[in-house]
């Protein structure tokens, strides 16, 4: 799914995800869980930005991350939680 322009993309280590759910409790219109309990994004734009953020910040192990696009390349714009993932991924 495309992101809004001015939004930015949200990216979910999936080899850093523990399957806590706390994503989908602070974010339940933007995060699910998979059949392996693994985050997984089902829409980008499905609660306010600043839920997605709580939610982010609420990742016990930091596998998700806001990305925004910069003039000269990619960059995160937002801690990953309490740990340090850093892969790109929405799922599956």
């Amino acid at each position: 799914m495309a992101e809004p322009a001015g939004r930015p993309a949200i990216s979910i280590d999936r080899d850093v995800c523990i399957g806590s759910g706390l994503c989908v409790v602070y974010a339940a219109g933007t995060f699910a869980q998979d059949d392996e309990a693994k985050a997984m994004v089902v829409d980008p734009v499905g609660d306010p930005i600043e839920s997605v953020r709580i939610a982010i910040e609420a990742c016990p192990t930091g596998a998700l991350s806001l990305v925004t696009t910069q003039e000269h390349g990619h960059g995160h714009e937002q801690g990953q939680g309490q740990g340090q993932g850093q892969g790109q991924g929405q799922g599956a």
